[in-house]
């Protein structure tokens, strides 16, 4: 059987894959909800949800920092790798012998098509669709009132911000937050930069850097006007069924608030 993938790769399988090696965090805690968990043979050291995981399943390194010889030991009959998350020269060399359906994300319908074909290359379309149609019943219910205007960080040293075209964007737009980050992807920005841009909210995320109570107080003291708040950045960037609970973390951030 073909599939395509969400970069308009071929991949070719015999049957429903027995021997999955997942990649990507949010693709992992997804085929658990698939019903997967039989099949899932590996997985990174980021793949944290659900717990028991990490002492049922092979861990073969980080998502960008993979130990190819031991996913080769592991035999898989599918990867699941994502463009961004995962070395490109390292998936070429998977693809070489195993078939590796990856996924491209930029908004949450990007997410949802996702969603829909690992349900249809783990032959789970069922559970798959059912899961989908929650998810978008959650994010069709009434907006949350516009807060302001935003900047999100992910990353300190250098500092990253989430651009425009991400599916943190999105997310921070369901919740409530505009993204004042106009540039691609992740941009670098300076402090000069984050004061000239004086958002009215700064998000920082818990992962993949974990702010924490001294960044927040840092960069407080740069931003003496801005509401900085410390998120749980699962809920804004993992594209997969976690995005059935977003809704509810958004209304409860933003009682916060």
């Amino acid at each position: 059987m073909k599939y395509l993938d969400q970069l308009n790769r071929t991949i070719h399988l015999s049957g429903a894959p027995q021997r999955i090696v997942s990649l990507v965090p949010s693709q992992t805690e997804l085929l658990i909800d698939l019903g997967l968990e039989d099949q899932l043979v590996g997985i990174t050291k980021f793949c944290i949800h659900p717990k028991r995981l990490r002492s049922t399943k092979q861990v073969v390194g980080g998502t960008k920092n993979l130990r190819l010889e031991e996913i080769f030991n592991l035999q898989p009959d599918l990867i699941i790798g994502n463009k961004e998350e995962n070395e490109q020269q390292t998936i070429q060399t998977l693809a070489k012998d195993f078939p590796v359906w990856l996924s491209d994300i930029s908004n949450r319908e990007d997410a949802l098509a996702m969603i829909a074909g690992l349900g249809q290359v783990t032959q789970t379309e069922k559970r798959a669709d059912n899961l989908i149609q929650k998810i978008r019943l959650s994010f069709d219910k009434p907006l949350f009132r516009k807060k302001g205007k935003a900047v999100y960080l992910i990353w300190k040293g250098p500092i990253m911000a989430a651009g425009a075209d991400t599916f943190i964007s999105s997310m921070m737009d369901s919740a409530g937050f505009y993204n004042m980050i106009e540039q691609k992807r992740y941009p670098s920005l300076s402090e000069e930069d984050l004061i000239e841009y004086s958002p009215e909210f700064l998000l920082l995320s818990s992962e993949p850097f974990p702010f924490g109570p001294k960044e927040l107080q840092h960069f407080q003291e740069i931003l003496p006007q801005t509401k900085i708040i410390l998120v749980n950045g699962e809920y804004f960037s993992w594209y997969g069924s976690r995005m059935l609970d977003a809704m509810a973390y958004f209304k409860k951030l933003s009682e916060e608030l």
